[in-house]
């Protein structure tokens, strides 16, 4: 069709602190749950452990999602708040994908 443009979608990294229940959950075998609850278009770019006090650890992950989603980073943030092995989210900084 003439006119017609194609619309790529854009993709946001997003920057955030994992923070686990307590000190025993591993912090890989949480990573592997939450790439596994993510949805489509949703995936874990990179991952580390920031030491935060008394031993205890969080995950933090870069994750990609699509930039026009809805309420932003809520949704990716309540599927991760719903497991039982984390205590908090923190979303550090979201950055849009060159």
């Amino acid at each position: 069709m003439k006119g017609l443009k194609v619309m790529h979608m854009a993709n946001v990294l997003v920057i955030m602190k994992v923070f686990p229940s307590s000190l025993d959950i591993d912090l890989n075998e949480l990573k592997e749950k939450i790439s596994s609850k993510l949805p489509e278009g949703y995936s874990i770019r990179s991952s580390g452990e920031e030491p935060i006090a008394f031993g205890l650890k969080a995950l933090k992950l870069i994750v990609e999602m699509p930039e026009d989603v809805e309420g932003g980073t809520e949704r990716l943030e309540q599927i991760i708040k719903s497991l039982d092995e984390v205590e908090e989210v923190e979303v550090e900084a979201v950055h849009r994908r060159a």
